[in-house]
């Protein structure tokens, strides 16, 4: 083994960072005897020296990330302190000065991961980001090495933990989203601004990423379609049990049927309860993956917290130092396919639509009509009359597959109906 330590400097010691440096620390004489040699903590850059940090030696902490990286002698960077900048600019600097990169930062590699890529490329660096997508489930690894020699058409997940408690919690209790949202905060599940998760944009990013590595194409975060959850309805979960199904904010990215594009989404979507992802229950995480030769894989397990996010960047500080010793770099950007990203309007799948009429002889002729007039198929119709007798009627459409674009354009055309009052609801169907 060698002696001498290779040197790892942590941006960051919030409640990942701070597990990073504790299993560092604990699991010191494990990690030596996988890499090959000692690894050391040679520096910690925070915002707020002062606060005490159980286990990290006060000399190594430093507000000022940028010479940290800059030092030279420090052989890998690790990255948890999330956002664009400095963040960007401090793994930039990092390749520039000899480190290689360990990152949890989704939002980051979304945006601008193609550029990372190719910075770490230049001077024959490692970029690697397990941790930037489903915590401790091994996701990253898996696509870009043990299923290079696969073609991969389908990646369908539950990849935000919050979105999936509060989802989950809705569906076991019958509790409205606020209820839900209420206990996930109160729990620890959702932050005191809940927005990134309940409105897809965390989701959308990891998506992006998976898109980008599964299908050997660049996708950017704008690529990705996104729509939250905030309009899920206690209401729309009665009506998917009635179709045996349940719903879940899903990040669904997929090749198309003649190979030439492919599309990344973040939506919530109605699933039968026999598919794997339906029994994903509280803040866990699930990715289901769809390919060629290996068939259908998932992959389960926490998608956040601080011990989780902390064993895949170990993962991956491993993997680098390993590389590092052995002066090589480990698998960069493949995105050779460079295929067509297509908008939303492309995307093929099933719709259930819920809608106010009027309770009177002929409405459900009207609105079959405009179906058809738009090309969109009915699978299923049902309509049940108003308890209060106010004249109005619940009607349940579920379609065949059609086109998003087919069905934005039908759902404009009965809002125009006098004998609609209002559009109730639209839920995907997936997973059939």
């Amino acid at each position: 083994m060698r002696t001498r330590p290779l040197k790892v400097a942590l941006l960051g010691c919030g409640v990942v960072g701070s597990e990073v440096a504790r299993i560092m620390t604990t699991h010191a004489d494990d990690l030596a005897a996988r890499i090959g040699a000692p690894v050391e903590l040679a520096g910690v850059a925070v915002r707020r020296p002062s606060k005490v940090r159980a286990g990290i030696d006060p000399s190594l902490v430093t507000t000022d990330a940028t010479a940290l990286v800059k030092r030279g002698d420090i052989d890998v960077v690790v990255e948890v302190i999330g956002g664009i900048e400095p963040a960007r600019s401090l793994i930039t600097t990092a390749f520039e000065h000899g480190a290689s990169v360990v990152s949890a930062n989704k939002a980051l590699l979304a945006q601008d991961g193609a550029a990372l890529h190719a910075a770490a490329e230049e001077h024959g660096k490692d970029l690697y980001y397990e941790a930037a997508v489903a915590g401790a489930i091994p996701l990253i690894r898996p696509l870009r090495e043990s299923l290079a020699g696969d073609k991969i058409n389908r990646v369908m997940g539950i990849v935000n933990g919050t979105t999936n408690f509060i989802l989950d919690k809705m569906d076991s209790t019958g509790a409205g989203y606020q209820e839900a949202l209420d206990e996930a905060t109160a729990l620890g599940y959702a932050e005191a601004d809940p927005t990134a998760d309940v409105e897809g944009f965390d989701a959308a990013a990891k998506a992006a990423i998976l898109a980008g590595i599964a299908f050997h194409t660049r996708v950017r975060l704008d690529d990705v379609y996104r729509e939250g959850m905030t309009e899920v309805t206690a209401a729309d979960f009665r009506s998917a049990k009635e179709m045996g199904c349940t719903i879940k904010l899903l990040a669904i990215c997929e090749r198309s049927k003649d190979g030439a594009s492919v599309t990344a989404r973040v939506h919530p979507a109605m699933i039968p309860l026999s598919h794997p992802l339906a029994s994903v229950r509280g803040a866990y995480n699930a990715v289901f993956v769809e390919s060629d030769a290996a068939g259908q894989l998932m992959f389960y397990g926490p998608g956040a917290g601080g011990s989780p996010t902390a064993s895949a960047v170990l993962g991956d500080l491993v993997a680098v130092c390993r590389n590092r010793l052995n002066g090589a770099t480990g698998p960069g950007e493949s995105a050779y396919a460079a295929l067509t990203v297509s908008p939303m309007g492309e995307v093929v799948t099933r719709y259930h639509i819920s809608l106010d009429v009027a309770d009177k002889p002929g409405v459900l002729a009207q609105v079959a009509t405009v179906f058809a007039e738009h090309g969109v198929s009915i699978d299923t119709v049902r309509q049940q009359g108003r308890p209060d007798g106010d004249g109005e009627a619940s009607l349940v459409v579920v379609t065949h597959r059609a086109s998003d674009a087919s069905l934005t354009g039908t759902v404009e055309a009965l809002r125009k109906l006098d004998t609609v009052r209002g559009v109730a609801s639209i839920m995907r169907v997936e997973g059939e």
